[in-house]
């Protein structure tokens, strides 16, 4: 059963910490996070905001421990497994217990190999560009292009309101240390995470109201002046 943070008492902040929410699986959107799912009510399905990642592979592909590594970096973030629904109108943080994330192969060796390049590209396009829906989710998909029995191409495809590009830099190291364990027969040599993107959400909420809300957009205002209307 879901919680919703009305159930359980909110968590004093001291020094401005984030403390992690256990066992929530409800939270408060971020103010980014509520611009975004704003933007896309007024004009939902745009792909204006998925985030494009394509990396190429090289050498003896390990097909088991890369499908591993994406099935663990969703486990580890939260954030991959979230989606957003309203509640009294604003929206609100979905976070499923588990998503089981498929990986597409597209084989384009029979293409003549001028043309692959080309297709590889077309297709990478073409994923970018179909939009999310982020009631329904995931709002995260993955693909692999098979170019030649050596060479490959991983893309990974985010909605913004999950990711940003630091955070794909972030996604794209920690794939390659999963990968580089598990084909190994390593266990992950990632560290647990101390607190995920929705206790950060919920600390914003608590800390960004009241005087130090007012302070902002005193602070705004003075800076725009009577320069707009």
């Amino acid at each position: 059963m879901l919680k919703t943070l009305q159930e359980i008492p909110a968590p004093e902040i001291e020094d401005e910490l984030i403390s992690p929410q256990d066992d929530v699986f409800v939270f408060p959107a971020s103010f980014a996070q509520q611009r975004l799912w704003f933007v896309d009510q007024l004009a939902p399905g745009l792909p204006f905001y998925n985030i494009p990642c394509a990396v190429r592979l090289s050498g003896v592909l390990d097909l088991k421990a890369l499908e591993r590594s994406i099935h663990e970096i969703v486990k580890r973030h939260e954030v991959l497994r979230t989606t957003f629904t309203a509640q009294n109108g604003l929206p609100v943080q979905v976070i499923a217990p588990s998503l089981a994330l498929s990986l597409p192969i597209d084989d384009l060796r029979h293409l003549p190999e001028d043309e692959r390049q080309m297709e590889t590209q077309r297709r990478v396009i073409e994923d970018a560009c179909r939009p999310f829906d982020l009631k329904r989710g995931p709002l995260i998909r993955v693909r692999l292009l098979k170019m030649a029995e050596r060479e490959h191409v991983a893309v990974m495809i985010m909605h913004h309101i999950i990711s940003d590009g630091w955070s794909m830099g972030v996604l794209v190291r920690e794939m390659a240390h999963l990968y580089a364990a598990f084909s190994s027969g390593r266990p992950s040599p990632l560290p647990d995470l101390p607190i995920q993107y929705a206790d950060f959400a919920h600390w914003q909420r608590q800390w960004l109201q009241g005087e130090v809300l007012e302070r902002q957009v005193r602070y705004g205002k003075n800076q725009l002046g009577s320069s707009l209307p």
